[in-house]
């Protein structure tokens, strides 16, 4: 009987972690015949084809909603997703590296798949380490462990490269799908004069400024819209590191600055655990808000239908809680 109980125990444990790891993988993407597919690696891109597109296309977003995207790794699927698609959108730089693995892993000599990676499209500038922030790997300003320069991927932090991706987007899919070409275009002008009227918001937040400086108990993915805005900032890691401890040095530093600064806000960004932030505002008194890279959105904002514009709206309300 005791062997009975231990043979029904083992099965169940085994039904338990068979149906188990089945709804842990993600559904084969549907698409519909006749249609140009369309993968997107990260949010920002894939909200722009949305724009651009609408419905007209098949699209998809490999990193799943509340996803880390420095941290996702991709998964059988996902290889087959990108090796279907017409159009494959990805961000480029260090944290790319599985995507450039896979793309040389498969056979595209005859594909007519077009890629596009989002640094190629725009003006990049390198990761740096300004005063007080953690260097996880102890590298130069800029530089791998190679001494390769190391480019900052958040390029559409700034609605000007924003505006720039759209235009690029806009035209391989009119390229590959000259029948919508005019509805593209339409939608892309549509959308461009609503990324001017957010960087007139930007603008107006930094003319009415009575400081310039924010500070950041979190990585700093922001380094193309300050540079856009002329802030300057303080933080504790630059924008790809993957360190979530930072020293006690560099925590107390963020504090002091904080404190001589005057500054009234501590920001964190989207999808952290908030523990340094927290920290700061704990010591210092001062507000913490979010500023949001847009790089992913979690499950509930992605389904209700959470949009770039959007997030950065609430940015530069953000900002000028910070600044005025």
């Amino acid at each position: 009987m005791k062997y009975k109980y231990i043979i029904i125990a083992s099965i169940l444990a085994f039904l338990l972690i068979l149906f188990g790891a089945t709804g842990c993988q993600r559904a084969k993407p549907k698409r519909e015949e006749g249609k140009l597919n369309v993968t997107s690696v990260i949010f920002p891109s894939y909200d722009f084809v949305r724009i651009i597109a609408g419905d007209r296309v098949n699209l998809v977003m490999l990193l799943p909603p509340g996803t880390e995207s420095h941290s996702f790794e991709a998964r059988p699927l996902d290889i087959i997703t990108i090796k279907d698609s017409d159009l494959f959108i990805y961000p480029g730089g260090e944290n790319s590296k599985w995507v450039t693995r896979i793309l040389d892993s498969l056979d595209l000599s005859k594909s007519k798949m077009r890629i596009l990676s989002l640094m190629d499209l725009v003006e990049v500038v390198e990761e740096e380490i300004v005063e007080g922030m953690e260097d996880d790997d102890d590298h130069e300003d800029g530089e791998d462990d190679d001494d390769h320069p190391v480019f900052d991927e958040h390029v559409w932090t700034s609605p000007r490269n924003a505006k720039l991706i759209v235009a690029a987007i806009t035209e391989v899919l009119c390229e590959l799908d000259s029948a919508n070409a005019d509805f593209y275009q339409k939608n892309a002008a549509d959308y461009s004069k609503r990324l001017d009227e957010l960087d007139l918001e930007f603008q107006a937040v930094m003319n009415g400024a009575k400081r310039k400086t924010i500070i950041f108990g979190d990585r700093f993915p922001f380094r193309y819209l300050a540079d856009a805005y002329g802030l300057d900032y303080f933080a504790a890691y630059p924008g790809c590191s993957t360190e979530t401890e930072p020293s006690a040095a560099t925590v107390a530093f963020l504090i002091n600055k904080v404190r001589n600064e005057k500054v009234p806000v501590i920001f964190h960004i989207e999808l952290s655990n908030e523990k340094v932030a927290d920290t700061i505002s704990e010591a210092t008194g001062v507000k913490k808000l979010i500023l949001h890279s847009s790089h992913n959105v979690t499950k509930k904002d992605f389904e209700s239908g959470a949009n770039y514009l959007d997030l950065q709206k609430a940015n530069v309300l953000n900002l000028k809680e910070a600044l005025w």
